[in-house]
């Protein structure tokens, strides 16, 4: 069985820095591409940032320059760095993955870390 395990949420002053991690786990044979989402209160979920197995990056336009995505591939794990930290950023962060299991490919998702940003 394959899993995402998300951890690193919490609460966080604006302005401040926190880092989110996310790694797959299971009989797991490629993972391609992998991303976070984020769903806040009364909204749906959209995409933040995405990365390809070989680095190439895409960001949405409200976290460009504050945010980093990266991965290690050798772990199967993806983060989040998150810089400069506004109000608007609190929501619940999805990690997303495609990935090849034993059963062939399949998009999975994390359980949801919460971030809090406030004074």
């Amino acid at each position: 069985q394959v899993r995402l395990v998300e951890s690193g949420g919490g609460l966080v002053q604006p302005g401040g820095s926190m880092r989110l991690s996310c790694a797959a786990s299971g009989t797991i044979r490629r993972v391609d591409r992998m991303g976070w989402y984020r769903q806040a209160p009364g909204k749906e979920r959209e995409l933040v940032a995405t990365i390809t197995n070989g680095g190439s990056t895409n960001y949405a336009d409200s976290v460009k320059g504050r945010f980093t995505i990266s991965r290690d591939n050798a772990k199967n794990t993806v983060y989040l760095q998150m810089d400069s930290l506004k109000p608007e950023d609190t929501a619940v962060y999805y990690c997303n993955a495609n990935i090849m299991a034993t059963t062939g490919w399949g998009t999975r998702w994390g359980q949801g870390t919460q971030v809090t940003v406030s004074s």
